[in-house]
C-alpha cells in the first residue's frame, strides 16, 4: 500500500543539505517524510513548483514586532503577515516592548497575544536586565524562548545594561547564546552633542562613529569569555569589529542586515533622512564593502532583518527626537536574492544565513534544513523575478519601506509552514496557524 502524503511538492529544484536536487517532497502531519519521485495520485494535495527553486524556511531572528504597548508602529499580526509576504517561515521577537519583556508574565502574554494572530511560527527574547539577572537561567528555559537579549546602548525603548558588573551578573545566570546589541553608551552621551548640532540624520553615524560600536564589542567579548558564555553579537557595521569577532569564533557568532549590506552612508540620508536612521547606524560604502568580505570568508553566521518600525509621522520629526529603525521582514529575501543574483554570495552561503545559521546558533529543534523529520518549512522562490519593491506591498503596520521603488531580481512565490500554504504570488492565504518555536535546549520543560 503506498504512502499517502497531506502535500506533495512536485517538479522543484530542492536545496537540500547535499545540495541542489530536482526531486519532489512528501509531506505528513507538517513534517518531510520523503525526498524522492513521488506519484502525485498519492497526494491529499500537490504543489507544483516547476521552475522554482525550494529553499529551507528562512528563519528572520531579530524583528521587533511592538506589541505589546507600542502597537501604533507595529503588531504580531501585521509582522507576521509581512514575515510570510517575504518567504519567512520564523521569526525571533526583541523583548524591548512596552512593558519590557522581563519575566514569566511576560513572556507568557507575548504567546497568548500570538497565539491565533501570528502568521508565522515565532519565539520571544527575554531581556536581561538588573532587575532579572539572578532569575534569567530559568527564563531563558521558559518554552518557546529564544533566549536573553542584551543592549549594551541605548536605543528604541528602555532596556538598557551599560556597566560591565551588570553585564558579568547577567552573563553568569544561564548557559543559552546571548544575542547582544553592542554601542557603548558612555561614549553616546559624550557624543550626543554632536547630533544636536548637526540637526540632520547624516551626522547619525558620526554620532554614533565606529569606536562606539568597537569598544562595546571588545568589552562584552571580554566578558564572555571571561564567564565562558557564548555570545551572538548583532548587526555588526564595521569592517575593525570583523576582524575582532574573526578571532573570537569561539565564544562569538556573528549577524548582519541587509540595511547595512545595501545601504550607504551619506547617500541614503541624503535621499531617506531619518528613514534611514538605525542603531547601529548605516555607514559608509567602505564599511558595507568590508561586510561582504566577512559575509565571503565565513565570519557572518547569520543575516537578520532588525525590522523595527515606526510611523512616517515620527520618522518626520526633527532630528536627533526621530526615533532609530525600519521595516525589513517582508524585504530581507528579495533583497539577499538581488544581491545573489548579482554575484555578492551564492544560493548555498544564502541558505546558510538565513536558516542553518540560525537554527545551529539558537539550537532550534526541527528547523532549518530540508530533510526528513523535519519540519516542513519551506520557502520557493523565483530566483530570475524581476520585480519592483514597493511601499503598496508592505503589510508591515507602518506602510514603508527603504526600498520602496528598487528593482530586484529574485522573489518569493509560496511559504508553506509545516505542512501549511502559508502565502501563494503575495496572497496569503487560509487562517494564522504560528505555533511557538521548539529549542533542543528547552525540550525537557516544554
Amino acid at each position: 500500500m503506498s504512502t499517502r502524503y497531506n502535500l506533495i511538492i512536485k517538479n522543484g529544484t530542492v536545496q537540500t543539505p547535499s545540495g541542489a536536487v530536482a526531486t519532489d517532497i512528501g509531506i505528513i502531519n507538517g513534517r518531510i517524510a520523503a525526498l524522492d519521485v513521488i506519484d502525485a495520485d498519492t497526494g491529499d494535495a500537490v504543489f507544483d513548483a516547476s521552475g522554482l527553486h525550494v529553499l529551507p524556511g528562512v528563519i528572520d531572528s531579530q524583528v521587533h514586532f511592538r506589541e505589546p504597548g507600542l502597537e501604533h508602529k507595529e503588531d504580531l499580526a501585521h509582522g507576521t503577515k509581512a514575515a510570510v509576504l517575504g518567504g519567512v517561515t520564523a521569526i525571533f521577537e526583541m523583548p524591548n516592548t512596552s512593558p519590557l519583556t522581563l519575566s514569566t508574565d511576560d513572556l507568557d502574554d507575548k504567546f497568548a497575544r500570538a497565539k491565533g494572530r501570528a502568521w508565522c511560527d515565532h519565539a520571544f527574547f527575554i531581556g536581561g536586565a538588573a532587575e532579572n539577572a539572578a532569575q534569567l537561567d530559568v527564563l531563558e528555559s521558559h518554552p518557546g524562548c529564544a533566549g536573553v537579549k542584551i543592549f549594551m546602548g541605548s536605543s528604541t525603548g528602555s532596556l538598557l545594561v551599560q556597566d560591565d558588573a551588570t553585564l558579568a551578573r547577567i552573563l553568569a545566570n544561564g548557559r543559552r547564546r546571548v544575542a547582544i546589541h553592542a554601542e557603548d553608551e558612555e561614549r553616546l552621551i559624550e557624543r550626543r552633542q554632536i547630533a544636536i548640532d548637526g540637526g540632520h540624520p547624516r551626522v547619525h553615524p558620526e554620532w554614533r562613529d565606529e569606536e562606539t560600536a568597537v569598544r562595546a564589542t571588545k568589552r562584552i567579548l571580554a566578558l564572555a569569555r571571561a564567564a565562558g558564555r557564548r555570545v551572538h553579537v548583532l548587526h555588526i557595521t564595521t569592517g575593525e569589529e570583523m576582524e575582532i569577532l574573526a578571532e573570537n569564533k569561539d565564544v562569538a557568532t556573528v549577524e548582519c542586515t541587509l540595511n547595512h549590506l545595501t545601504l550607504a552612508a551619506p547617500d541614503c540620508y541624503e535621499r531617506l533622512g531619518a528613514f534611514a536612521q538605525m542603531n547601529p547606524p548605516v555607514r559608509d560604502a567602505q564599511h558595507r564593502a568590508a561586510l561582504w568580505r566577512a559575509i565571503d570568508q565565513g565570519v557572518v553566521d547569520v543575516i537578520g532583518s532588525d525590522h523595527a518600525p515606526h510611523t512616517r509621522e515620527e520618522k518626520l520629526a526633527d532630528y536627533p527626537s526621530t526615533p532609530s529603525g525600519m521595516p525589513g521582514v517582508q524585504t530581507l529575501l528579495p533583497l539577499l536574492l538581488d544581491h545573489m543574483n548579482a554575484g555578492r554570495l551564492s544560493l548555498e552561503r544564502l541558505v546558510d544565513l538565513t536558516a542553518s545559521g540560525p537554527a545551529r546558533i539558537y539550537n532550534i529543534a526541527g528547523k532549518g534544513r530540508i530533510a526528513r523529520g523535519f519540519d516542513a518549512d519551506l520557502t520557493l522562490v523565483d530566483l530570475a523575478a524581476k520585480r519592483t519593491i514597493e511601499n503598496s506591498w508592505i503589510a508591515s503596520k507602518c506602510g514603508w519601506t527603504p526600498f520602496d521603488g528598487m528593482q530586484v531580481t529574485g522573489w518569493p512565490k509560496a511559504t508553506v509552514i509545516r505542512g501549511n500554504i502559508v502565502m501563494r504570488e503575495d496572497e496569503v492565504l487560509g487562517q494564522p496557524l504560528g505555533q511557538p518555536v521548539r529549542f533542543q535546549e528547552t525540550l525537557g520543560g516544554a
